[in-house]
């Protein structure tokens, strides 16, 4: 094993580990002979040393790595100096590249659409002079992405990024290393024709592409499950969720994430539609563009309506003509009005949860129905959102006689728990029912309607107000919620810039960021 301060082949001092994976680690050294810092990755197998013909098969790899890196010179692209051919095992020696990986950027925050096309281009500009040099990478995701420290023309954006860990890349013409049935890849960016064993291209890189930016602007993996046999099935037959935070880049998103390779969009193709997006300018799918069309006059865009979805979603603004306004204001006003009759003719009350429930009849059959409240802007799918039904909890406390608007945007909250939004409304129930034992203003709120907050889930939280995280964290402390687990400051907004600031206990010395600056 080797070890800080340990010189390979006589010139490479090892400084620093910066990481582990499945293949190996990667450190930081420094070359005593250049008088510079590079990368070194020590490619070694996951369990004991191997011998024999795995031996062999993992040096093949490295070497075919070296190989196909050398192959590809690309500004976004991890260059490779020099490869250290030893025993136990052979080691890489690479460009070091100051900064952090996507997959760290995104455990901090989403990116907005045009961030994420900019973002796009450079990685597909990476995958074509790759392709070109007949070589595919067949794992694109998160952590394979690098990030260089941030640009002067983008300082606010995200940092150029490279393309690195070509250890499992096919080269045209080379022999297959893995055995049939052998898993190389993240199972939840690995394209269906790689699952199926039915050949592969570059259209298998675009999909993983598609997917990396999925998760960059939507801020879940839409087809990771509990088990890699269960990610591999949602690979294979379940469909992507429809994206609802990615604005202008939903359609190539769509595009990328089709099952049939043949039917998603080329280099080429993709290429146009992402600068679109990074320029602000709406792309019109044709049969001959090669490049997009600037739009038409603010008043005559028209965006789609998805009517795939029905969950909340965050569309771009636009304007609306006075006597459209006005209309939806007549129908606002006579809807509002019809609601406060019913509920004072039927006695309907409100259990105090965040998003506005009333409840409608009586007994273990009534329904709840979600209603947005003044504070937030009116739904397009709100006429058409489902029922939900739950027997009365005993534990819950008793409706109160006025609704509680769910939280405006840009507050501090106490966020107590977290339930995925995929559960029952029984089971929401149940659970807050649990926490406001303890806390009993706790109330809920979906996250998709707040872009500071990962969606999917339901949040169960105290309202406060809190003047920031540590106000939040102080609250809980008095209750006795004083882990991370049990009571986290979150600030609510609709930007997604603010899924940053997270206050975790302990109060004395909070984790995170606490104050809005």
């Amino acid at each position: 094993m080797s070890d800080q301060g340990d010189v390979l082949d006589g010139r490479f001092e090892l400084l620093e580990r910066l990481g582990s994976g499945g293949m190996g680690t990667v450190w930081r050294a420094r070359d005593t002979v250049l008088h510079r810092e590079v990368a070194l990755k020590e490619v070694r197998p996951p369990g004991p040393e191997s011998t024999g013909d795995a031996s062999r098969v993992l040096r093949e790899r490295v070497l075919r790595e070296a190989r196909a890196l050398a192959r590809v010179n690309h500004p976004h692209v991890v260059t490779i100096h020099h490869i250290v051919d030893m025993e136990p095992h052979p080691w890489l020696v690479m460009e070091l590249l100051p900064g952090r990986t996507l997959q760290d950027l995104l455990e901090q925050r989403t990116l907005p659409p045009r961030e994420a096309a900019r973002l796009g281009r450079e990685l597909l500009s990476a995958l074509r002079a790759a392709h070109a040099a007949g070589v595919l990478h067949r794992d694109i995701k998160p952590a394979n992405v690098l990030l260089r420290e941030p640009s002067p023309d983008r300082p606010d954006g995200v940092p150029p990024a490279v393309l690195t860990d070509f250890g499992i890349a096919a080269v045209q013409g080379s022999t297959q290393l893995t055995a049939t049935g052998d898993l190389i890849g993240s199972p939840e960016y690995i394209a269906p024709e790689r699952v199926r064993g039915t050949g592969e291209g570059p259209a298998a890189d675009l999909w993983s592409l598609g997917l990396v930016l999925y998760v960059a602007v939507e801020g879940v993996s839409p087809l990771r499950r509990a088990t890699t046999l269960a990610t591999l099935a949602a690979v294979l037959d379940e469909p992507v969720p429809p994206p609802v935070r990615s604005g202008p880049l939903a359609p190539a998103l769509e595009a990328l994430l089709v099952r049939d390779p043949q039917r998603r969009p080329d280099a080429a193709r993709l290429d146009a539609m992402l600068a679109a997006v990074a320029d602000g300018i709406e792309w019109q799918p044709t049969e001959t563009a090669a490049r997009p069309v600037p739009p038409p006059p603010p008043l005559a865009q028209t965006p789609p309506v998805p009517t795939a979805y029905a969950g909340p979603a965050h569309p771009e603004p636009r304007r609306r003509t006075p006597v459209v306004v006005a209309a939806v204001s007549v129908v606002l006003a006579l809807v509002a009005t019809a609601a406060l009759v019913l509920a004072l003719r039927d006695g309907s009350g409100q259990d105090g949860k965040a998003g506005g429930e009333t409840t409608t009849g009586a007994g273990p059959s009534a329904s709840r129905t979600p209603t947005k409240t003044a504070s937030k802007a009116p739904s397009a799918t709100a006429a058409t959102s489902p029922t939900r039904s739950a027997p009365p909890s005993r534990s819950t406390p008793p409706a109160s006689a006025t609704p509680a608007p769910p939280p405006a945007s840009g507050r501090w909250i106490a966020q107590l728990h977290s339930e995925p939004g995929t559960s029952s409304a029984a089971t929401r129930d149940r659970r807050l029912a649990a926490v406001r034992k303890q806390i009993p203003e706790a109330q809920y709120l979906r996250s998709d309607d707040y872009a500071s907050l990962r969606p999917g889930f339901w949040v169960f939280y105290a309202p406060g107000p809190f003047a920031d995280g540590r106000a939040a964290l102080r609250f809980c402390a008095e209750r006795g919620r004083t882990s991370g687990n049990s009571c986290v400051g979150r600030y609510l907004s609709d930007n997604g810039g603010d899924y940053a600031l997270q206050c975790k206990p302990p109060v004395s010395s909070p984790a995170g960021r606490c104050t809005r600056p």
